[in-house]
């Protein structure tokens, strides 16, 4: 009787063990890379638990976003548009050129601290970082690509295979996977180390202009630039007169509600200087242009933003010392580091800087 137990309890313990191992040969062994928020900062609104990050993840999503295999044609990848030298945002460009050069309606905004957003594109028609890739790569005047057909092209390679083996256990590509892993690499693009962050550390002080720019900046722009991020991420009018050609009429288009006309995303003021040109369709082309607007071009209209009703009165003095403290929001560790450039080559040594702004 004893032998007989005995053997059950080999066999049990035997098929459970097959079952163990059955279970865990498809799950992933990558390496685990933890998210680290900066000192100071809130909790980011990304579901880490989810999807999270690995040094496998990281490096898929990398390859990805620079692949220009993700466009029908095999010439534009995601960072064609997002640039790093520039914040990763469409430099030079008021709009975004995709397939065949063709024209998009808006430029392509700065990417980065993009754990702390819920919403995404100018209008916040994407509710979630993995879905967000699938709009560019679809769209017929950026990428241009169905992703069957992208799926399709990374199944045939070599190199996919084996990095989606990498990153999630198995061989298997799907959309939810193409979007994982651009999320992955996505999120460890933080800028969180330009000189207002040392300052915030104690690391560093402010140099006169710079410190009454602070001042100013706290009195007249953090109700919407909310600090450490720089953005309150709302909707507002901001008196930007409708493009007639573009008809972009903003979050209204979303929600088809008439009191968000004209409404778009605050962006994030970090970088600033060098993510330039400014708004939804790039129509300003140094920081000047957009403190001319708010001082003496807006449009007053039933959507304007409440707290410009009257405009934003700005004096050449606070402007002045507004430019020189935003130039303490530039993260030159983030716009250089290699860990966000495309494969196989290094960063900009020095991004670009537009001497009007």
């Amino acid at each position: 009787m004893q032998l007989k137990r005995t053997i059950l309890f080999i066999v049990v313990l035997v098929i459970l063990s097959a079952g163990f191992i059955g279970i865990n040969k498809n799950q992933s062994i990558a390496k685990r890379v933890p998210f680290v928020v900066p000192k100071g900062w809130p909790q980011p609104v990304y579901d880490f638990s989810k999807n999270p990050l690995s040094e496998e993840g990281i490096a898929l999503g990398k390859q990805l976003f620079y692949d220009t295999q993700l466009s029908k044609d095999g010439t534009i990848s995601c960072g064609s548009c997002h640039q790093q030298f520039g914040a990763f945002n469409s430099y030079d460009h008021p709009l975004s050129h995709g397939l065949e050069n063709a024209l998009t309606t808006r430029n392509a905004p700065a990417l980065f601290n993009l754990a702390w957003q819920k919403e995404f594109m100018w209008d916040g028609g994407i509710n979630h970082l993995d879905l967000q890739p699938l709009a560019p790569i679809t769209a017929h005047n950026e990428m241009g690509e169905d992703i069957a057909n992208v799926l399709a092209k990374l199944k045939k390679t070599k190199q996919y295979p084996k990095l989606f083996k990498a990153a999630f256990g198995d061989e298997t590509i799907n959309t939810q996977r193409l979007g994982k892993a651009l999320s992955q690499f996505l999120l460890t693009m933080v800028s969180s180390n330009s000189k207002y962050d040392q300052v915030m550390r104690g690391e560093d002080s402010f140099l006169l202009p710079e410190k009454l720019g602070h001042a100013i900046f706290k009195t007249k722009c953090a109700q919407c630039h909310a600090e450490p991020l720089f953005t309150d991420y709302s909707y507002r009018n901001i008196g930007i007169p409708l493009e007639p050609y573009l008809n972009d009429i903003g979050r209204m288009t979303i929600t088809n509600d008439a009191s968000d006309s004209l409404k778009f995303k605050v962006p994030s003021l970090r970088n600033v200087v060098v993510s330039f040109p400014y708004g939804h369709d790039g129509r300003f082309f140094s920081l000047m242009n957009v403190f001319e607007h708010y001082r003496n071009h807006m449009q007053i209209g039933p959507t304007t933003d409440v707290v410009l009703k009257n405009k934003l009165p700005l004096s050449n003095y606070e402007i002045g010392q507004l430019r020189a403290f935003l130039q303490t929001l530039t993260d030159s560790v983030f716009l250089k580091d290699p860990r966000f450039a495309e494969p196989g080559m290094g960063a900009h040594s020095n991004p670009p800087l537009d001497q009007h702004n």
